[in-house]
């Protein structure tokens, strides 16, 4: 069993950054890719931005360039640094990845909030 637990989430202003942080409880080199998605109110869940084992990454268009994804594989840990956050970005905060098997799993989810 895989568990994947989102951290660092919480309320900040328009123009503020948060970093996510997302712990893997089995080694991060057996996941193909990780991911953060997000679920806004009122929205279905997206994809904000994935990382691969080779670290290629992709972001959402609405994140790019204020959106950095990163992984830790010594500290079974994927990040998501978020700067410049704008009330749109408000949302549940999930954290994906697929085993090397097709398997997918996902965390709790942190709620961001981002106020005017």
């Amino acid at each position: 069993q895989v568990q994947l637990v989102e951290s660092g989430g919480g309320l900040v202003q328009a123009g503020g950054s948060l970093r996510l942080a997302c712990a893997a409880s089995r080694s991060m080199f057996n996941f193909n890719l990780m991911g953060w998605y997000r679920q806004s109110p009122g929205k279905q869940r997206e994809l904000v931005a994935s990382i691969t084992a080779g670290e290629s990454t992709n972001y959402a268009d609405s994140v790019k360039g204020r959106f950095t994804i990163s992984r830790d594989n010594a500290k079974n840990t994927v990040y998501l640094q978020m700067v410049s956050l704008k009330p749109e970005d408000t949302g549940v905060y999930y954290c994906g990845g697929r085993w090397y098997d097709g398997m997918d799993y996902w965390g709790k989810g942190t709620l961001v909030t981002v106020s005017t």
